[in-house]
């Protein structure tokens, strides 16, 4: 560890809720998939800001989208609506299945918008008993309480005290598990396209198609968490058009904004007409400027040209680590789509992906993790060619330092 790396260390722990453990490198500059630290030394971006940077650092649309808004107006809170958020809704209404939007600031405020509109949905229809969430063993829905509970990891929920009620998990991939679990009780199946925090493990088409049928006969809403997945990180706009399986209630955050918080639910109309004035809000939801550079990002990544990019970057991806995988031997596979992959590691390197992490970084890599056994990449939806090259030919340094021990 530098000696600066030490003073943040300090300052870190003398200021900071020790909740998280951060590297010792700062990032104080970046541009497109690179980064310097406060020494000047360079990284390439295959994090993404767990998947945030959409399109990269500093890109000229977002930039002059804030300086732009920035000039204009900030925040009025819900009280009144404002022109950005009115064009993005409209633009992602225009590119979806859905009717209605409601604009959050993450993708846990969405989510748990998502499913307080799926109860009271059920309640307004069918009565206080249809109040059961499915949900998957090793799914991620975000940190507040109710999504913590939803989402499939004891780890993350236990020891808050008593946790939301009728929340039920199955095992992902596994119809059998969801029909031993679903009756007309469930008014909602929570998914992921593809299980991010869970090791980057897509979602099936027969299974997807398989839980869609359950609902429809169940009478029980498909909600669909592209937090991670969505706004063209898959290939397409959003990973449910992969399948061809439509979800009722879908929910967007992460590349949305491009690094700019903000979060978004989008419904149906009928379903949408549940969340009368008054029963759900936010007060940065929706405000401006978030809007503002959400609208240039989705502008941006919703054009065929970026969406064939993200493909074509899969693929170099996967050329690259195959090639670092036969000289080195340390993974039984590469999961995912587009630019969210993650490198599984084999029975001899299992449990030991946080060192191929922080050996990343020794060889100015940004990469992530994905549990103990998947090292992640979730890059710059338009990383160049010359980038994805440069950071695997560093990556592969780090994989040989910790085969070398």
């Amino acid at each position: 560890m530098t000696a600066q790396s030490q003073v943040n260390r300090a300052l870190f722990d003398e200021v900071m809720v020790p909740n998280y453990a951060p590297a010792g490198i700062i990032p104080v500059q970046g541009k497109g998939s690179r980064v310097w630290d406060q020494q000047g030394r360079e990284y390439v971006d295959f994090a993404g800001g767990i998947a945030v940077s959409s399109l990269g650092h500093c890109h000229p649309a977002l930039v002059n989208a804030v300086k732009t808004q920035a000039e204009k107006i900030w925040h009025l809170s819900n009280v009144m609506t404002n022109e950005p958020a009115l064009r993005l809704a409209k633009k992602l209404v225009d590119a979806t299945f859905a009717d209605k939007v409601y604009f959050a600031n993450s993708g846990a405020e969405a989510n748990e918008a998502a499913f307080k509109l799926a109860r009271r949905w059920a309640l307004d229809k069918f009565g206080a008993q249809k109040d059961q969430i499915i949900s998957f063993g090793k799914s991620f829905h975000g940190r507040t309480f109710f999504t913590v509970t939803v989402g499939g990891q004891a780890a993350y929920s236990d020891g808050f005290g008593p946790k939301p009620g009728a929340v039920l998990h199955a095992e992902f991939n596994n119809l059998d598990s969801v029909k031993a679990l679903i009756s007309d009780n469930t008014c909602a199946v929570v998914l992921e396209p593809i299980q991010g925090e869970g090791g980057i493990i897509p979602v099936s088409a027969e299974f997807l198609q398989g839980v869609r049928d359950l609902c429809n006969k169940h009478n029980a809403l498909l909600i669909m968490d592209e937090v991670q997945t969505g706004v063209g990180r898959t290939g397409q706009l959003y990973a449910y058009m992969n399948y061809g399986v439509t979800p009722d209630i879908l929910t967007t955050a992460k590349s949305l904004g491009g690094g700019f918080p903000i979060g978004a639910m989008l419904t149906t109309a009928d379903i949408a007409a549940h969340l009368k004035v008054g029963t759900h809000g936010s007060t940065y939801g929706g405000n401006p400027l978030a809007c503002a550079v959400a609208e240039a990002v989705l502008d941006t990544v919703n054009q065929p040209a970026v969406m064939q990019q993200v493909l074509s970057n899969e693929q170099l991806f996967r050329r690259e680590l195959a090639a670092i995988n036969e000289q080195y031997h340390v993974f039984s596979e590469v999961r995912g789509q587009g630019m969210l992959l993650g490198a599984v590691l084999n029975e001899k390197y299992k449990s030991r992906s946080r060192d191929f992490f922080l050996a990343a970084a020794d060889h100015g890599v940004m990469a992530l993790v994905a549990g103990p056994d998947v090292v992640r990449f979730a890059p710059s939806l338009v990383i160049t060619p010359e980038d994805i090259v440069e950071g695997m030919q560093r990556f592969a340094l780090a994989v040989k330092q910790v085969v070398n021990g």
